[in-house]
């Protein structure tokens, strides 16, 4: 089992699914101590249960369950894991945004990066493509529909041309390396895309993909 985190407090939002659950289990494996919180306290509990499983002592693991969208379940996941741990050392929001919203956080990273780098805090983003996180079944997509869309994906260089949906992984080693000072201590306010080529031909067709699923 890798070290490259031990001594590390890391906190992990959104990490009951998708995403932050495998960065929250990649980081607890490489030595971190971790933070995972989520509203969903089932689907949470699933997630300290991998990391567990991975033979992670159950010490090295704080769950909270709590709504990040007000300022109390904010203050509640802060002071918790500071008073658990002691210290934060790294911070990652696995929250889904959507496209409208995508620059807006491309900009505040670039903004929060120049702020708070003074005090030796750097700011990075992942943006990531299509990825398997459940997301889309969980706003109603049904599950017929949403094999058609992963096939029609898969099958079209022009949406993606690694020819693959992303796995949840794939991304939560992006987060772990930004998250490594060794490998990136000078990558500051940079937005890292990661969905397989997808931004380089832009050829999603609207109709096309209409179609797929109505079929």
């Amino acid at each position: 089992m890798s070290t490259r985190f031990s001594g590390k407090v890391v906190l992990v939002t959104g990490s009951s699914n998708g995403i932050g659950r495998a960065t929250a289990i990649l980081f607890a494996k490489e030595g971190a101590k971790v933070t995972i919180t989520g509203r969903n306290a089932q689907r949470l509990e699933e997630t300290k249960q991998e990391i567990l499983k991975a033979g992670i002592p159950e010490d090295h693991v704080l769950a909270i369950v709590t709504d990040l969208a007000t300022e109390e379940g904010q203050d509640k996941l802060i002071n918790e894991t500071i008073k658990k741990f002691g210290k934060l050392d790294i911070l990652y929001p696995a929250l889904p945004y959507y496209a409208m919203s995508k620059s807006a956080l491309d900009q505040y990273t670039r903004s929060a990066a120049i702020d708070l780098i003074q005090y030796g805090v750097r700011v990075n983003s992942v943006s990531p493509g299509a990825v398997a996180t459940g997301f889309r079944q969980a706003m109603g997509m049904p599950a017929e529909t949403y094999e058609k869309y992963t096939q029609f994906l898969q099958s079209h260089k022009e949406c993606i041309p690694y020819g693959s949906i992303g796995q949840p992984i794939d991304i939560a080693h992006i987060i772990a390396f930004l998250g490594d000072r060794k490998l990136s201590s000078y990558i500051i306010g940079q937005t890292i895309v990661a969905d397989g080529g997808s931004t380089l031909v832009m050829g999603m067709q609207a109709h096309n993909m209409m179609d797929i699923l109505k079929s």
